[in-house]
Protein backbone atom coordinates (compact mmCIF):
# COMPACT_ATOMS: atom_id res chain seq x y z
CA UNK A 1 0.00 0.00 0.00
CA UNK A 2 1.08 3.67 -0.90
CA UNK A 3 -0.06 6.76 0.35
CA UNK A 4 0.28 9.92 -1.22
CA UNK A 5 -1.17 13.24 0.99
CA UNK A 6 -1.93 16.40 -0.87
CA UNK A 7 0.15 18.98 1.40
CA UNK A 8 -1.29 22.25 -0.54
CA UNK A 9 -5.39 20.56 0.14
CA UNK A 10 -4.23 19.89 3.68
CA UNK A 11 -5.08 21.67 6.27
CA UNK A 12 -3.99 20.16 9.85
CA UNK A 13 -6.85 18.96 11.31
CA UNK A 14 -5.49 15.48 12.40
CA UNK A 15 -8.17 13.13 12.05
CA UNK A 16 -5.92 10.72 10.36
CA UNK A 17 -2.95 11.36 13.34
CA UNK A 18 -5.70 10.21 15.56
CA UNK A 19 -7.20 7.45 13.22
CA UNK A 20 -3.86 6.20 12.16
CA UNK A 21 -1.04 7.34 14.67
CA UNK A 22 2.13 4.91 12.96
CA UNK A 23 1.16 6.31 9.40
CA UNK A 24 0.26 9.70 10.39
CA UNK A 25 1.71 12.58 12.74
CA UNK A 26 1.21 16.11 13.01
CA UNK A 27 4.57 18.02 13.48
CA UNK A 28 3.51 21.02 15.40
CA UNK A 29 -0.05 21.96 14.80
CA UNK A 30 -0.04 22.17 11.05
CA UNK A 31 2.63 20.43 9.64
CA UNK A 32 1.31 16.62 8.83
CA UNK A 33 4.19 13.50 8.27
CA UNK A 34 2.81 10.35 6.93
CA UNK A 35 4.59 7.13 6.10
CA UNK A 36 4.55 7.05 2.25
CA UNK A 37 4.56 3.03 2.82
CA UNK A 38 2.98 2.19 5.71
CA UNK A 39 2.90 -1.89 6.27
CA UNK A 40 -0.58 -3.92 5.32
CA UNK A 41 -1.00 -4.34 9.44
CA UNK A 42 -1.99 -0.90 9.20
CA UNK A 43 -4.56 -1.09 6.10
CA UNK A 44 -7.85 -0.85 8.12
CA UNK A 45 -6.67 2.50 10.02
CA UNK A 46 -5.34 3.90 7.20
CA UNK A 47 -8.26 3.85 5.17
CA UNK A 48 -10.52 5.03 7.97
CA UNK A 49 -8.04 7.48 8.22
CA UNK A 50 -8.59 8.60 4.47
CA UNK A 51 -12.03 8.39 4.72
CA UNK A 52 -12.01 10.67 7.46
CA UNK A 53 -9.94 13.42 5.92
CA UNK A 54 -12.32 16.50 5.75
CA UNK A 55 -10.43 17.61 2.58
CA UNK A 56 -10.10 14.08 1.32
CA UNK A 57 -6.69 14.66 0.99
CA UNK A 58 -5.27 11.30 0.93
CA UNK A 59 -4.77 9.03 -1.50
CA UNK A 60 -4.28 5.26 -0.97
CA UNK A 61 -2.60 2.78 -3.75
CA UNK A 62 -3.58 -0.70 -2.78
CA UNK A 63 -0.58 -2.90 -4.91
CA UNK A 64 -1.52 -6.39 -5.03
CA UNK A 65 -4.27 -6.04 -7.61
CA UNK A 66 -6.46 -5.95 -4.23
CA UNK A 67 -8.59 -3.06 -5.53
CA UNK A 68 -8.13 -0.01 -7.30
CA UNK A 69 -6.57 3.59 -5.91
CA UNK A 70 -9.25 4.72 -3.27
CA UNK A 71 -9.72 8.66 -2.78
CA UNK A 72 -10.73 10.01 0.78
CA UNK A 73 -14.59 10.22 0.85
CA UNK A 74 -16.71 12.56 3.09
Amino acid sequence: MKIVVDLSRCQGYAQCAFLAPDAFRMHGEEALMYNPEPDDVQREQVLRAAAACPLQAILVDQLEGKEAPVEASP
